[in-house]
């Protein structure tokens, strides 16, 4: 009779000894030592129970890297056996800190999904940054109002980081940047840029103002000025309000900003996906420098 193969010990021996007696291969997906990645699906879950434990899920060995470069701390990895190889020396670099591996079943039935990227993370939170200490130096920054949708959240972090965005500041009731779908959309930006979760709103449009920012709102209104003209004004310090897809910038928070900008279109059309006309705004206004 031929010897039973043995997973597990070919997993260990494969990953070397440094790395394999922290392999813990996932027979079930009830184990408890895997709680972080329990309902991953589950946006409306994970919103308040991420940030009360401390955690936020980065998912694809990229946005894994960029986690770690940006000098967050695992908690633990969670991937398929074939995705080992590839990040040996990102777990190696993190003696300590458990590697779950385990069957395609195994891992979909836990998270809720299929891991097409193959790898997960789970990530300790950093600590929450002042608002202004942020401000101190920041030229330019969004304002994102109410804005729930994480594909959009994701997508204007990535610009803010590409086209040169100081900070993004996010009212009470937005999404979560570090939500896994938010993180994978923005491709890690949201490690880059740096953000804050405000705490009065619209409250705080004072101590943007104290700070010494213009205040500018996205929306198409009678006071609208070109988004051209108000690029040309050269604004030192500029924060650009952007508000959720369909609502738009609330009237409390227009009839408080001291401009509204808009984004000429031919005739027939009136509007942008969110996440694209701040693309637009952010080069558009960027600081121009000699």
């Amino acid at each position: 009779m031929p010897p039973v193969f043995d997973v597990e010990a070919a997993l260990r021996a494969g990953a070397g000894p440094r790395l394999g007696e922290r392999l813990v291969f996932l027979h079930t997906a009830q184990d408890p030592r895997i709680a972080d990645y329990a309902a991953l699906s589950d946006a409306a879950l994970r919103r308040q129970a991420d940030p009360a434990n401390g955690r936020y899920i980065a998912e694809g060995a990229t946005v894994i890297g960029r986690a770690l470069a940006a000098g967050h701390s695992p908690r633990s990895f969670f991937m398929a056996p074939k995705r080992l190889a590839g990040l040996a020396e990102v777990l190696e670099a993190h003696p300590g800190v458990p590697v779950f591996v385990g069957p395609d079943e195994v891992l979909e039935a836990v998270t809720g999904f299929h891991l097409h990227r193959g790898a997960l993370a789970a990530m300790h939170r950093p600590a929450p940054l002042e608002l202004a200490e942020v401000l101190r130096t920041a030229s330019r920054v969004a304002v994102l109002e109410d804005m729930v949708d994480h594909a959009n959240l994701g997508a204007i972090f990535r610009s803010a980081a590409a086209l040169g965005l100081d900070a993004v500041l996010l009212t009470p009731r937005s999404a979560d940047p570090l939500y896994r779908r938010a993180v994978r959309v923005s491709m890690g930006a949201v490690f880059q840029v740096p953000w804050v979760r405000l705490e009065s709103w619209p409250g705080d449009l004072q101590a943007l103002s104290a700070a010494g920012f213009q205040v500018a709102a996205m929306e198409l209104t009678d006071r609208a000025e070109r988004i051209d003209a108000v690029a040309a004004l050269e604004i030192p310090r500029l924060a650009l309000v952007l508000g959720t897809e369909g609502a738009g910038v609330s009237d409390a928070v227009l009839e408080a900003v001291d401009r509204h900008v808009m984004i000429p279109m031919r005739p027939g059309m009136d509007s942008l996906n969110v996440a694209a006309a701040a693309a637009v705004a952010f080069w558009e206004l960027r600081l121009r420098t000699p």
